[in-house]
């Protein structure tokens, strides 16, 4: 599956309502983000079950401001909804695939479950 450009009409929609969703944080000028996007790419074909984004910062400012964007590329991994992984700097093949498989093997309910706890604790 190639890659879906996101934006802030779409964002919400696609992060809620799909599994696994990956999202690559970049923009033109970065060069890191020009060297992980064939990884990215890559990754995006050899994974149907998830579902590959990429916001450009600077089309997507009030998004990437919203996200707490603050250095590019960042990649984001959700999976029902929740964010599971968030974190800046451009990776090699075999660490963005290990991010995916853990991403892939977390028991949601416990995850869920975890959330709950701890917005009881603080609450």
């Amino acid at each position: 599956m190639a890659t879906v450009e996101l934006t802030k009409d779409n964002f919400e929609a696609t992060v809620t309502g799909n599994g696994i969703v990956l999202v690559d944080w970049w923009a033109d000028w970065c060069g890191p983000c020009k060297m992980f996007a064939p990884t990215f790419e890559a990754a995006s074909e050899q994974h149907d079950d998830v579902v590959f984004g990429k916001i450009d910062t600077e089309d997507q400012r009030e998004l990437s401001m919203e996200a707490g964007i603050q250095s590019i590329p960042t990649l984001m991994a959700f999976r029902d909804g929740i964010l599971l992984y968030s974190q800046p700097g451009a990776l090699p093949p075999a660490a963005l695939e290990e991010i995916i498989g853990k991403v892939k093997e977390l028991d949601m309910d416990a995850v869920r479950a975890e959330i709950e706890k701890e917005e009881a604790e603080e609450a």
